[in-house]
C-alpha cells in the first residue's frame, strides 16, 4: 500500500535532502520546493526529452554520459560558459565566447576548434531541439580524457571534450518579486595568484562551501568577501548595492567578470546613473537603500535581507526596478540587431 503525506521540510538545511530521499525510498511522495534562489526556474516537462551535444554527437538526456577519465570529472580541469537564447538570438554571444577563450588561455588549454565551429555546434544543438526562446545554454569544455587518474595534463590522451546542454528555463517571477536573502560566508574569494576569481572554471568547490554555509544559516545564497575583508561577490552571482541614488559594486579584482555585471555598469553609465566600482564593507551593505545580484540566468534579482538584517525596505526597490528595466531594454536591442 502506498501512503501519501505532506511534509514541510525547511530548504535551509541540506540534511533534509537525505530525509527527502529516505522518504521516497520508503514509497512516500513529498510535495515541496527544495530551491529558492537566483537559479530557481519554472519546471518545464520538455526538458525530459532534450538532446545534449557531446563531442559531435547528440544524445537524449538519459543517455548523455562522459567517461570517468574526463579531466573535468577527475580534477575540475575545464572552463565553461552559460548563455541565454531570447527570440532566436543568443544574446551577448561574443562576450561569452571572449570569456571562454580567455579562460582556456589562462589554464593553458589548447582548443582544437574555432569560434565559428563552436557557434555552429551550439546552433545545431538548438535546432535539433527546436528551441527558439527562453532557453539556457551551458557549454563545457574540459582538457580531455586521461589515460589514468592524475592532475598531470601530459597524461591527457585526447583533444578537449565539449558538452552543450540546452534547457528550457524561465526564471521564477516569484523569486524576482520576493527577493532573496544572503549570508556572509567565512569562505573568501581567492587571490589572483593562485586561482584567479575571474576564471570561469570547473573548480567551484569554494563557492559550493560558501553556499552550504549560507543554506545552513537559513539564507538563499552566500555573500563572499575578498582577502582584505571587502565585499566581493556572491557564490554564483555578482553583488550590487544602492545608496543615495548611487550604484556600488566591487572593484572586480576578486570576483567573476560577469557579463551581466558589465552590462549593468554599462546601462548605468549610458543613462547617467552614478555607478562606482570600489571597495566597500559590510558596514556599507547593512545601511544600503537597496541591494541586488546579477547573473546570466536570473538577470537582476533583488536582495531583501543579509545576515538577518533587512536591507532598505526589505522589498524589490524602485531603483532596482529602474535598472532592471534598462537592462531588459538592452536585451531587446541585442535581439533587434
Amino acid at each position: 500500500m502506498l501512503f501519501f503525506i505532506w511534509i514541510k521540510i525547511s530548504s535551509s538545511n541540506p540534511k533534509n535532502i537525505f530525509l527527502q530521499y529516505s522518504l521516497k525510498k520508503e514509497g512516500y511522495r513529498i510535495q515541496k520546493n527544495m530551491v529558492h534562489g537566483t537559479h530557481n526556474s519554472i519546471d518545464d516537462p520538455r526538458n525530459k526529452d532534450i538532446k545534449i551535444f557531446i563531442n559531435g554527437e547528440l544524445f537524449l538526456r538519459q543517455d548523455a554520459k562522459i567517461s570517468v577519465f574526463d579531466s573535468g570529472y577527475l580534477v575540475g580541469d575545464g572552463v565553461w560558459e552559460a548563455m541565454r537564447l531570447h527570440k532566436g538570438v543568443l544574446v551577448f554571444l561574443d562576450l561569452h565566447l571572449d570569456r571562454l577563450w580567455a579562460g582556456a588561455a589562462a589554464i593553458g588549454m589548447k582548443l582544437d576548434f574555432d569560434r565559428d565551429k563552436l557557434i555552429q555546434n551550439i546552433w545545431n544543438t538548438l535546432d535539433a531541439n527546436n528551441m527558439l526562446d527562453n532557453v539556457h545554454v551551458r557549454v563545457m569544455v574540459t582538457r580531455g580524457f586521461k589515460k589514468t587518474p592524475s592532475q598531470d595534463p601530459r597524461l591527457t590522451i585526447s583533444g578537449p571534450n565539449i558538452v552543450i546542454i540546452p534547457e528550457y528555463k524561465i526564471s521564477s517571477s516569484e523569486t524576482k518579486e520576493k527577493g532573496i536573502t544572503l549570508f556572509t560566508s567565512t569562505i573568501r574569494r581567492g587571490s589572483p595568484d593562485y586561482l584567479d576569481p575571474r576564471l570561469n572554471c570547473h573548480s567551484k568547490l569554494h563557492e559550493v562551501q560558501a553556499l552550504i554555509q549560507a543554506i545552513e544559516a537559513g539564507a538563499d545564497e552566500a555573500l563572499m568577501l575578498d582577502i582584505n575583508g571587502f565585499v566581493s561577490t556572491c557564490n554564483a552571482t555578482n553583488f550590487f548595492i544602492v545608496k543615495d541614488n548611487e550604484v556600488l559594486t566591487s572593484t572586480g579584482e576578486y570576483c567573476m567578470n560577469g557579463i551581466t555585471r558589465a552590462n549593468i555598469i554599462r546601462v548605468c553609465k549610458e543613462n547617467n546613473i552614478p555607478c562606482s566600482q570600489k571597495n566597500f564593507s559590510l558596514f556599507d551593505v547593512y545601511d544600503a537603500d537597496e541591494a541586488f545580484v546579477t547573473g546570466t540566468f536570473g538577470g537582476l534579482t533583488p536582495v531583501v535581507k543579509i545576515d538577518g538584517r533587512v536591507i532598505g525596505k526589505g522589498k524589490y526597490g524602485d531603483f532596482t526596478k529602474k535598472i532592471n528595466s534598462l537592462y531588459e531594454d538592452l536585451i531587446k536591442q541585442e535581439i533587434s540587431k
